[in-house]
């Protein structure tokens, strides 16, 4: 039987000199380094993976076709929407790469990776950041997209974020040099926000946020501030009661949700016996007691399916709309499918058997402040599942509508907030220490998003022929 270490033990192991030799988590899970210790772990990947070698993606084994990707990907989901997604991913190369995080999985899969591991978000691209509500109302800014999130090498989400600022840019129009000026300056804010992490204490990371009203500093024309300004606003009444007057309407004194098909459909009742139902008592054992005590208050009044964004088109969605006191008083929740990560078959190892607690537990690692009503269950039918709010005062940047400036300046922003996640869930210190304080990382990940930009155009090009080809149906009118 292996020895469990008393509280004594956990804290600390004391050499005869006096001096401590070594350190475990109070939990007695965790061996710890000293500062020391962490920045030589750190130091000593540089010989294994050079920073310089992050520029390249290895093409050593034979890169299978994207779109076969695509289509393996596909199988399993609900095969009537597929043609919406393809059809959203013909839209431009940065709409066919929100689209394809498999196949950068695959690519970084492939490639020298670091020991240096933090919890991913998986799929960090630009616009899978944005606004939201705390608990207390406090409107945040923070990742949002948590579908394909696993523990991994750091450099992957590094990787992806400066890779989503070249095409991002060159989607609005800006120069290649000026795309490559973006991905340089994005990884250097993650390195020098990676750095200021390394120094402070550990509650002083955990707490780290960044609030909506926070945001106007980066900004320093008053014209910049009003636009921000404007969407802060406009993320406020992004609630519950915004869904209900966006998705419902009264019929005979309750709320009904408005189908629009086939991107909302409204759920007869044999199946909302069958999906809906048999889920809520196992979810609700997956939140803290006063959650549970909260959701009591309110009863069932109606559900949905619902189409999601570009990469989850045809995962099962499901919206539910719940009431408390009166119809004045609405909850709306969504029912998510969760299915492995595309990350999954490249990193060691999956801890979690329920794929919706995988992506619940690694929301609540990297965002500051998680939804309240996260949870995962999984359905009779064997699909998991993971629960939150579908409106929270959430919205997203308008990309579409930046110039260079104002771009340059939201892809800053994301990569100090994409910093603050690795820190939480990483090794602030080692990973600090491993990229160091010159620009040798920096300038090998401007030219890797370049040269994966490059890759993804004719990989988007690849799609827009297989459609050509009636190999793959696409639906570009919805």
């Amino acid at each position: 039987m292996s020895h469990k270490p008393g509280i004594s033990e956990t804290i600390a192991q004391v050499g005869q000199n006096g001096q401590v030799t070594k350190h475990r988590s109070v939990t007695g899970r965790v061996e710890l380094l000293t500062p020391g210790e962490r920045k030589a772990n750190g130091r000593a990947q540089r010989p294994v993976v050079s920073r310089s070698t992050h520029e390249t993606f290895n093409k050593s084994a034979p890169r299978p076709d994207p779109v076969e990707i695509l289509v393996q990907q596909g199988v399993g989901r609900v095969e009537h929407l597929l043609p919406i997604r393809y059809g959203r991913m013909l839209a431009s190369p940065f709409a066919f790469f929100r689209g394809a995080a498999a196949v950068m999985a695959w690519d970084l899969g492939h490639a020298p990776n670091t020991d240096l591991t933090a919890q991913l978000c998986g799929d960090a691209h630009l616009s899978n950041f944005g606004f939201f509500g705390s608990p207390e109302g406090v409107l945040m800014f923070d990742i949002n997209d948590f579908d394909e999130t696993m523990r991994g090498p750091f450099e992957w989400d590094v990787k992806r974020l400066a890779a989503s600022a070249v095409l991002a840019g060159r989607d609005i129009g800006l120069s290649n040099s000026t795309c490559q000026d973006v991905a340089r300056s994005c990884v250097r804010h993650y390195q020098a926000k990676l750095a200021e992490f390394s120094e402070m204490t550990t509650l002083e990371v955990w707490h780290s946020y960044v609030t909506a009203e926070s945001l106007l500093e980066f900004f320093p024309s008053a014209r910049r501030r009003k636009e921000v300004l404007a969407k802060i606003e406009k993320a406020r009444s992004k609630d519950s009661h915004y869904a209900i007057a966006k998705l419902t309407a009264l019929a005979d004194g309750e709320l009904r949700i408005v189908e629009r098909p086939p991107l909302l459909v409204r759920l007869p009742e044999e199946e909302v016996a069958a999906i809906v139902e048999p889920v809520f008592e196992n979810y609700t054992q997956t939140l803290t007691e006063d959650r549970r005590t909260l959701l009591d208050r309110y009863r069932y009044v109606d559900s949905a399916v619902r189409v999601g964004g570009v990469g989850s088109v045809g995962m099962r969605c499901y919206i539910v709309v719940l009431v408390g006191t009166d119809n004045r008083d609405p909850l709306v929740l969504q029912l998510k499918e969760a299915v492995g990560s595309v990350l999954a078959p490249y990193v060691r190892s999956n801890s979690y058997r329920n794929e919706g607690e995988r992506v619940v537990q690694g929301q609540r690692l990297i965002q500051a402040i998680a939804d309240p009503f996260l949870g995962w269950v999984r359905h009779t039918t064997g699909r998991d599942l993971y629960f939150r709010q579908l409106y929270n005062m959430k919205a997203s940047a308008d990309i579409a509508t930046m110039k260079a400036s104002l771009f340059t300046s939201y892809a800053g922003i994301c990569s100090e907030i994409l910093a603050r996640a690795h820190a939480r869930s990483g090794d602030a210190i080692a990973i600090s220490a491993y990229l160091g304080k010159n620009e040798r990382f920096e300038e090998a990940i401007a030219r890797f998003a370049v040269r994966y930009a490059d890759q993804t155009e004719a990989d988007h090009e690849a799609l827009v022929q297989a459609v050509k080809a009636g190999k793959i149906t696409a639906d570009t009118s919805i």
